[in-house]
């Protein structure tokens, strides 16, 4: 049975930062594009920053500077250092896996990628 269990969310103040963890089990994510998304109530889902399996990584603007993901393949884990951190990141973090080919265009849909944590909660206050 695949999962994927994220940690390391919680309540911070403005300018803080977080570190989220995501580990795998039930197989092996070294070919897989692993991902971080976050959903914040009423709105949808969207991407906040990628890893493919060649280490090329990708992130949302929103985020850019300020977060950093990372990925051991011998521990099967995906993480992304959060600094900065602003009222609007508050949100549910994911983490999710593909085994696909993706571009710096599609790793951004949620829709691609087959398996999903579920999820930990980020909030950011004034």
């Amino acid at each position: 049975q695949v999962q994927l269990v994220e940690s390391g969310g919680g309540l911070v103040h403005s300018g803080d930062s977080l570190r989220l963890s995501c580990a795998a089990s039930g197989r092996t994510f070294s070919r897989h594009n692993l991902a971080w998304f976050r959903q914040a109530p009423g709105k949808e889902r969207e991407f906040v920053a990628g890893i493919r399996w060649t280490y090329g990584t990708y992130y949302a603007d929103s985020v850019k500077g300020r977060f950093t993901i990372s990925r051991d393949n011998a521990k099967n884990t995906v993480d992304v250092q959060m600094n900065s951190l602003k009222p609007e990141d508050t949100a549910v973090y994911y983490c999710a896996a593909n085994p696909g080919d993706l571009t710096g265009t599609t790793m951004t849909l949620p829709r691609l990628y087959d398996y999903w944590g579920q999820g930990t909660q980020v909030t950011v206050s004034a």
